[in-house]
């Protein structure tokens, strides 16, 4: 894992999580498998082995960069700016 200059600009504490699960599969009807937590906003959103990649969307449309898995016993954080483990 590695640095990147968008985690120094990250709010802390991290943002509260939005939800307990991604409210975009609720809506959709569909199940998400892995959860994400956007650590700019709370935004919980499924990973890309869902079927409508939702985390990965809520980059696209807000221009967050960091997430961290929302998985219990996972503390890891990915930047998609940089394409890596911070």
């Amino acid at each position: 894992m590695s640095e990147c200059p968008h985690t120094a600009a990250l709010p802390r504490p991290e943002p509260p999580p939005g939800s307990e699960t991604c409210p975009e599969c609720v809506i959709a009807g569909t199940t998400p498998v892995h959860l994400r937590l956007c650590l700019v906003c709370g935004h919980v959103g499924c990973c890309d082995s869902s079927p409508l990649q939702h985390a990965t969307a809520h980059f696209h449309e807000s221009g967050h960069p960091v997430m961290r898995s929302f998985e219990p016993g996972e503390d890891w954080r990915w930047c998609f700016v940089d394409g890596a483990l911070v």
